[in-house]
């Protein structure tokens, strides 16, 4: 299911243009270019799969309604990012009201047989998701970004608000507290990692959700 060749070797701004003036399959190009990192961040945050691809959905959504208003004066890759920290963080701060009720589904066995967690089957990639999802969030969400996305120190920055002293200081602690019980094999593309499949079913989604409100 991909777009022309064509299209992808097309830049970020240029694909906004053209969404914006009604080419709205485009965005599924966006989509699938991104969706990785997307979902690596925001199941950094909310340490939960089924709720990031939720989460992730949203925010392309939010993201389609608000194209007209990107300026460019960040990357659109920042700018998509930011929309889903806001949505992940939101997910959160909702989550705490329902702590009690969250528990209890927690202690059913058959709670969040998730497809990441079927994938996964090898015992190397449990314990890199296991260390990774244990991590403190202000230490994973970084360590995701810059290791595991390969995120700039300054989009980093931007996208979380922080110094660059504050960045690296997160980076090496994540590292620290990885180190412990992995050595060298913390770092492994199979992290959080969103196959194929996933990605139709976000990229699906949202498209027929634009198609169905006709959004343009």
């Amino acid at each position: 299911m991909e777009i022309s060749s064509v299209n992808s070797l097309m830049r970020d701004e240029e694909l906004v243009k053209r969404i914006v003036s009604g080419e709205k399959r485009l965005y599924e190009q966006l989509m699938r270019k991104y969706n990785q990192r997307m979902y690596r961040i925001s199941r950094s945050i909310v340490n939960d799969d089924a709720a990031a691809q939720d989460i992730m959905q949203t925010a392309y959504l939010n993201a389609y309604l608000h194209l007209a208003n990107f300026q460019a004066k960040s990357s659109f890759a920042t700018w998509l990012t930011q929309i889903l920290i806001n949505e992940s963080l939101l997910y959160k701060k909702r989550s705490r009201r329902h702590q009690e009720v969250l528990r209890n589904n927690e202690e059913n066995p058959t709670h969040h047989q998730t497809p990441l967690s079927e994938l996964m089957n090898s015992e190397l990639k449990t314990i890199l998701e296991q260390s990774v999802s244990g991590l403190p969030e202000k230490y994973r969400l970084v360590f995701v970004m810059r290791e595991m996305e390969e995120m700039s120190v300054n989009e980093t920055m931007e996208v979380l608000h922080l110094s660059e002293s504050n960045v690296k200081v997160r980076l090496n602690r994540a590292k620290e507290m990885l180190r412990i019980n992995l050595s060298s094999h913390y770092k492994s593309s199979d992290v959080y990692h969103f196959h194929l499949t996933r990605c139709d079913t976000v990229v699906k989604y949202v498209m027929a959700q634009i198609e169905q409100k006709n959004i343009n």
